[in-house]
């Protein structure tokens, strides 16, 4: 079993969903985790409660990851109180709105650039210094499969994330040489909060494609992390690892 003790992980967009699966699984590996949430303070507060009483380390922090000063201070009270950043999981999201080209804007576009692109800029930024000192670092990126689908209606999300996948290949050739490890893991539909407009027939239609046909959960893109977070994964960069039942076979 992969162990991330005496570890810190920061975690984005945590306070539910696979977020809150991610920091619930590398929390019960040993890690140290900084839950960070924008809005739902009160799950997140949950979150940590609830992991504390399995003997957990974790801890909420507000912070709007798409915002510079708000990323620096978020480092600095994470440093505080657990220590250096090990590993840095880039989870957070915002709204999904499908709409067809017709209604389609640039700002859509940016809209979702800013979580996917933007975003693990500035918490790349903020701990590559460290990490480039200390010769280790582990920063994993909360993909799609939509990239390989390219579900319609939904353009300037999986241009997002398609630009979320170059980002992360590239890095890995720059930071490799230093020690640091980056990949995305490429999450099927995995029904969450998020997921709660979608209906049984939704469901049966897209299971009718995945050669295992059933539901991932949130805990099994937290175990990929924590693999790919722990010493087991030392020696994969660059990857997307696809979480979705074989729904995308590459």
């Amino acid at each position: 079993m992969a162990t991330l003790t005496n570890r810190t992980a920061l975690v984005t967009g945590a306070s539910r969903g696979l977020g809150a699966g991610i920091a619930t699984a590398l929390a019960r590996a040993g890690a140290s985790v900084a839950v960070n949430y924008v809005h739902s303070e009160a799950k997140a507060n949950s979150l940590c409660d609830a992991l504390a009483s399995e003997g957990a380390r974790a801890q909420a922090f507000r912070a709007d990851i798409r915002d510079e000063a708000d990323v620096q201070r978020l480092m600095r009270e994470v440093e505080s109180a657990f220590g250096p950043i090990d590993i840095v999981v880039a989870n957070a999201t915002g709204d999904q709105q499908r709409m067809s080209i017709e209604e389609q804007n640039w700002q859509a576009y940016l809209q979702q650039m800013e979580f996917f692109v933007k975003s693990p800029l500035l918490l790349m930024q903020a701990v590559l210094p460290q990490w480039k000192a200390r010769k280790f670092g582990r920063f994993i990126q909360i993909g799609s499969e939509v990239v390989e689908l390219g579900n319609p209606k939904f353009a300037h999300y999986v241009a997002a994330k398609g630009a979320q996948l170059a980002q992360t290949r590239s890095w890995a050739r720059e930071l490799g040489p230093d020690g640091i490890t980056v990949n995305l893991i490429a999450p099927g539909w995995i029904p969450t909060e998020r997921a709660f407009n979608a209906t049984a027939e939704d469901r049966t239609n897209y299971l009718a494609g995945v050669p295992l046909p059933q539901s991932g959960t949130p805990q099994n893109i937290g175990d990929a992390v924590v693999f790919l977070a722990s010493d087991a994964g030392s020696f994969i960069t660059g990857q997307k690892l696809a979480v979705n039942g074989g729904n995308t076979l590459e």
